[in-house]
């Protein structure tokens, strides 16, 4: 168990911005950050960050809270795990109980498989820098790629002893069970027999963005035609290739900074560029590059530069990786290195200026690029020259952005020398889709002067009373501690016998006046959930002389949790449409907190007026025969309170 004095120093530490800005590209957006959801595919922002509020809300998904909600949706980490993360994160010392064997046993089997992992990582390192075979084999071959023990130890990298049965009976006896060995893929199970999948191999460990060991890639080092040369873990609940990208969690705040990511085939590539010093670099890690992959480095920028071998072949058959990127509207460019070279010894061979010059120098535009290779092919043959317009044109048409696709037709048109309608009208083969919708469009664009009868859509009625109610638990939340002069109305008779508003200064605390006020009116919340969190709210405040917002929000559960920061984030949501790039500057909210109560709660008294007026009436209605004068006067009463109130909020009935 962690001690609550170590979680209370993690969330008095964390920054919501900081732990979110590592695994999403936030942008400022006046006094919060916006970004992608990175819970759904989506190309305008609709993601949410509050320093001020330290949460976060996306409002495609629904989903918000604090720092550790984020990691628990975004890492599937359990409360305890977030915790560990954010206390290493900020160098932060952990006071926790050791586990016992039961309570290993006890953890769900995902937590298991993560331990297992973690187990491992930790073994073949070990392995690589303790032991006589670990050094004479693994790391020689380490240091004779160049690599250094600053870069071995950054990536962890390992040796797996070329024995049958060592790494899984080591695990064994440190208490780890052979069933979650099994599920990772590390141990080979075989009737009564069982041995070490990554047997004799050198041992590249592959993280999530976060730093969670999910799988390993293992290279063997001996010529065996049976024994393929890489060797990955197989997929898991925790590990999915198509998902990972190598070096992703070394990368990404490089990436985010840079605001472009190089993206190469292999793990050596990755590492030898950060021990140049080139950091924002990741690797699909030998699989052909997916769509999961792409819009992982989408929530970190919208550039990608794709680094190929000399080899030709290779490139060609790489081509359709930058389709799928293009189709997630990033920004593609294109680098090759020398015939023989690859990102691995190109960067081994050159020092980091060297390096940085080429790729400045040699990074081409995808269609440049294309354009180069397909038209090697085609030299001499018009057949073969039209297929690789063709080819060029069905990539453009994978482009969502409009007038970027235009743009690149026109730069086609110019490369290959055919004229642009013609790329046009193969455009719209391509694509027929589009091109109807077009047509359909550019007939509504015509038709625009035309007088067409809409039907209407029907009105949504306005919940004036849930806003009140929800703008009442806002300030309990914001503002609820805070001390406030209170112009309050106390209701005298004049002279004439008539009902006047007296007003009269008293000071008295947010929550306190809130309260009070409700109480005397007799007032209940009609929402159930604001209902529950209200007096939750008012409790809170009533025990604690310094309420914490953050600490609040980290003592109820996660669906009390979602609630409060819906609330909270309101305001932001509108911060999405981005008004001032349009010109349009909303003016800030410039209320005291005192008139900002006292003016919602008068508001919720007037609603509930008219609501106990409409009631009388309804009822005068439904018993015309008899009109009770009980009710008549009720109602005058009413309506010249509401008249009253209505006076002081300054608005005309």
């Amino acid at each position: 168990m962690i001690s609550q004095s170590s979680i209370d120093q993690v969330f008095e530490t964390a920054r919501v911005e900081e732990v979110i800005g590592d695994f999403v590209n936030l942008k400022k957006s006046g006094s919060s950050f916006k970004g992608l959801s990175p819970f759904s595919d989506e190309r305008t922002p609709s993601f949410m960050v509050s320093p001020v509020k330290q949460i976060w809300k996306d409002f495609s998904t629904g989903k918000g809270g604090n720092a550790v909600a984020f990691l628990m949706e975004h890492e599937h980490f359990t409360y305890p795990e977030a915790i560990k993360y954010l206390a290493k994160k900020y160098n932060i010392e952990i006071e926790e109980t050791e586990q016992t064997n039961e309570q290993k046993e006890a953890a769900n089997a995902r937590e298991s498989l993560y331990l297992v992992s973690e187990f491992a990582n930790e073994y073949f390192q070990r392995i690589l820098t303790k032991t006589d075979q670990g050094k004479a084999i693994g790391l020689s071959y380490f240091k004779e790629r160049g690599f250094t023990d600053e870069i071995i130890k950054k990536f962890n990298l390992g040796y797996s002893l070329d024995e049958w049965e060592a790494f899984t009976n080591d695990a064994i006896k440190k208490g780890y069970q052979l069933e979650f060995l099994e599920k990772t893929g590390l141990t080979i199970v075989k009737g009564e027999k069982h041995f070490d999948r990554f047997k004799g191999r050198v041992m590249f460990p592959i993280r999530s963005m976060s730093g969670r060991v999910l799988g390993f890639g293992g290279r063997i080092l001996i010529n065996d035609k049976k024994a393929a040369k890489y060797l990955n873990s197989p997929e898991s609940d925790i590990y999915h290739k198509s998902k990972v990208l190598y070096g992703i969690y070394n990368a990404k705040q490089t990436i985010a900074k840079e605001d472009n990511c190089y993206l190469v085939e292999g793990y050596t590539d990755v590492i030898q560029f950060h021990q140049t010093g080139i950091t924002n670099v990741v690797s699909s890690s030998g699989t052909a590059l997916t769509s999961e992959q792409i819009r992982l480095i989408n929530r970190l920028t919208k550039n990608i530069t794709v680094l190929f071998d000399g080899d030709a072949a290779g490139m060609r058959a790489s081509l359709r990786g930058i389709d799928l990127i293009l189709e997630q509207g990033m920004n593609v460019k294109v680098c090759s290195f020398p015939e023989g070279e690859d990102p691995d010894s190109f960067a081994k061979q050159n020092t980091l200026e060297e390096l940085q010059e080429y790729l400045q120098n040699n990074a081409k535009d995808f269609i440049q690029f294309k354009a180069g290779i397909l038209s090697d092919d085609s030299k001499g043959d018009p057949i073969k020259k039209a297929e690789t317009v063709r080819d060029i044109v069905n990539s453009i048409s994978k482009i969502p952005d409009r007038i970027k696709k235009e743009i690149y037709i026109q730069e086609c048109a110019r490369i290959m020398d055919i004229s642009e309608e013609v790329l046009f009208s193969t455009l719209a083969q391509i694509n027929k889709k589009e091109f109807q919708e077009d047509n359909k469009q550019a007939k509504q664009q015509q038709k625009a002067f035309e007088v067409i009868k809409h039907q209407q859509e029907p009105v949504k009625k306005v919940d004036v009373q849930y806003l009140l109610e929800r703008k009442i638990i806002e300030i309990l939340l914001l503002y609820g501690n805070k001390a406030e002069d209170f112009e309050d109305l106390v209701l005298k008779e004049n002279d004439k016998g008539d009902l006047i508003l007296e007003p009269v200064i008293q000071q008295a605390k947010v929550f306190e006046k809130i309260f009070l006020d409700l109480q005397d009116d007799e007032m209940e919340f009609s929402n159930g959930q604001f209902k529950t969190l209200y007096y939750t709210i008012i409790d809170s405040l009533n025990q604690s002389e310094n309420f914490d917002l953050r600490v609040f929000i980290n003592s109820v559960d996660q669906e009390t949790s979602n609630a409060i920061t819906t609330i909270l984030m309101e305001d932001e949501k509108h911060a999405l449409a981005d008004w001032n790039r349009m010109d349009i500057f909303p003016k800030e909210k410039k209320d005291s907190i005192a008139q900002l109560t006292s003016e919602t709660i008068l508001s919720l008294r007037c609603f509930l007026i008219d609501q106990k007026v409409k009631e009388f009436q309804q009822e005068t209605l439904q018993n015309k025969s008899a009109v009770n004068k009980d009710i008549l006067e009720e109602v005058k009463d009413y309506s010249g309170l509401k008249m009253l109130l209505s006076r002081k909020l300054n608005r005309v009935l």
